[in-house]
């Protein structure tokens, strides 16, 4: 049983700030469903389905919350294995569904590893680099770090998901930061990776190949340039979530009263776009309210990453914080027409199991790394 001490030393304050984002987004999930079910089928299924990943979660985190981080050490290679394995096997046998072969069925259920794939990343990098605490001066000791991030990251965009992988470049450079990595060196990536996306982009527009994007992922990379050029087709989806997001003023329409959402306008709204919905039924004013949410988060995320006895619960931290922000970051621009659309979902918000689940289990570790930031007795 834990004493008293780890009860004062557990951060109530993110657990809290969780459910709340959590709830909003179920009563908003409720929301942009509630129209397009009631013609065919259980109005409240996806909702359902949400809070029962949440409750999973919760579980999750009471799971985590009995195992000290630090053994973390003793499992990552087992860990980095089984995540890879189960990579090579959804590329291999997985299930598709809107283009990637992500999916694997378990009974009544779909699970997307790569979901879980960013946990299990973040883990057993924070132990790599832990290790690594003070040799990260030169270029070339980054190479190994490569190797070691890229081969799942690899595997998940060959599916293809291109989103996730997205959203590792963001955790590999948010934990290389803390772990000592030079600026200038990080610079010197960007800089070469954002030639190698413009060749690639290069390569496949003016000259014609057809490789390694396909058309759609390249519609959506570059139509949020532009999106009126087509506006019936690959713009259609930027156009909808920015009128949506707009259309809501200062206090929105209300809940089930959102206009673009309960006519089916609004392309992919319980999952991709459900930050306009928000804005289109809650206004300026709920938009404020969720930042606000997700600020109180990442603050208490940060904070936990000061508060670390430790370099490997510093770096944890820092994973799970860098994933969550890019998620916000590209997901919200996705909404505002400001970034490409990626398929990358709003975190605790948009509907998926997987990815509730799996954030779930971030927000484990982080009050895992808090509560243990000094010695305990269990």
């Amino acid at each position: 049983m834990i004493d008293r001490r780890a009860i004062r030393n557990f951060d109530f304050t993110l657990l809290i700030t969780i459910i709340l984002i959590v709830v909003y987004g179920l009563i908003i999930l409720s929301s942009a469903t509630h129209a397009t079910m009631t013609r065919g089928g259980d109005a409240d299924i996806y909702v359902k389905k949400q809070a029962l990943s949440f409750v999973l979660g919760l579980i999750g985190i009471g799971i985590i919350l009995k195992i000290d981080y630090t053994r973390f050490t003793k499992y990552a290679k087992f860990i980095y294995a089984m995540n890879v394995l189960l990579l090579v096997f959804v590329k291999f046998f997985g299930e598709e569904q809107k283009g990637a072969q992500s999916w694997i069925s378990v009974g009544s259920f779909n699970l997307q590893p790569s979901e879980f794939a960013k946990i299990a990343m973040i883990i057993t990098f924070a132990v790599y680099l832990a290790g690594k605490e003070g040799k990260l001066n030169k270029f070339r000791d980054l190479i190994p770090t490569f190797i070691f991030f890229g081969v799942p990251m690899m595997l998940i965009i060959l599916q293809p998901d291109l989103g996730t992988g997205l959203v590792f470049v963001g955790i590999y450079f948010g934990m290389m930061f803390v772990a000592g990595a030079k600026p200038s060196h990080l610079l010197i990536l960007v800089l070469i990776g954002s030639l190698l996306v413009g060749g690639i982009l290069t390569a496949q527009l003016v000259f014609g190949f057809d490789k390694p994007l396909k058309d759609y992922q390249l519609d959506r990379l570059t139509i949020f340039v532009d999106p009126y050029k087509d506006p019936k087709d690959a713009g259609y989806h930027v156009i909808q979530s920015m009128v949506s997001l707009g259309s809501g003023g200062l206090w929105g329409k209300g809940l089930y009263q959102g206009t673009q959402t309960r006519l089916n306008f609004l392309p992919e709204q319980k999952n991709d776009f459900i930050f306009s919905v928000v804005g289109e039924e809650l206004g300026f004013v709920g938009v404020i309210a969720l930042l606000a949410l997700f600020y109180m988060f990442v603050f208490r995320g940060i904070r936990i990453a000061m508060k670390s006895k430790d370099m490997l619960g510093t770096l944890l931290a820092t994973g799970i914080v860098s994933m969550i922000v890019f998620h916000l970051l590209v997901n919200i621009g996705m909404a505002a027409g400001i970034m490409p659309i990626t398929g990358i979902p709003l975190p605790f918000f948009s509907y998926g199991g997987s990815s509730m689940l799996a954030n779930m289990l971030g927000v484990g570790i982080l009050l895992d790394v808090f509560l243990r930031r000094q010695v305990l007795t269990f």
